[in-house]
């Protein structure tokens, strides 16, 4: 399954008030028709499919009909059944976040995209054509520091927050300047 955001996502994530916690505006942010939900897993960890399911349920996200039947059904089953059985111990231990460059790389790529502004698209294609870790540092940067003044400080401070949670943490103490 390819899923998709609708206009109602859309028009959650530039609102800012839609009841969404940040894992799902992030998955809404990466579902562009052209991940399915094995990459998305990998990025966002096992709970996405479930999230994914949540959020097509809620109207946020439409399935791609290309490869629904066939991507769907091994999914479901897996964590509906068991999970009964095995959410105490689930809950007894928390769960740990996978930490990447390339989710973190992801996910300001999706805060750009939203911004309709010339420097936010120049910024957009240096930091699509960074191909070694020190460019997409860079570019992560100039990111960050360039949207203070395209948006509101304090969306550029929960950015920049969901940044350092997505970063791996060697990378975080060059962000948090």
């Amino acid at each position: 399954m390819h899923p998709r955001k609708t206009d109602l996502a859309r028009s959650a994530l530039q609102a800012h008030r839609a009841p969404l916690d940040m894992r799902q505006r992030r998955l809404l942010i990466l579902c562009d028709g052209q991940r399915d939900t094995t990459e998305l897993t990998a990025l966002l960890g096992s709970d996405a499919v479930a999230m994914v399911q949540a959020l097509i349920h809620s109207g946020y996200l439409s399935s791609g009909a290309e490869v629904a039947p066939a991507a769907a059904p091994p999914p479901a089953p897996a964590p509906v059944a068991p999970s009964p059985p095995s959410s105490p111990p689930a809950a007894a231990t928390p769960v740990e976040r996978r930490r990447s460059l390339v989710a973190a790389r992801i996910y300001v790529l999706g805060i750009l995209e939203m911004q309709r502004h010339p420097q936010a698209a120049g910024l957009l294609r240096n930091l699509q054509q960074a191909r070694v870790e020190t460019d997409v540092l860079a570019g992560l940067q100039a990111a960050l520091q360039a949207l203070p003044a395209l948006t509101s400080e304090g969306y550029s401070q929960r950015v920049r927050e969901r940044l350092l949670e997505a970063l791996p943490l060697e990378h975080c103490p060059a962000f948090t300047g």
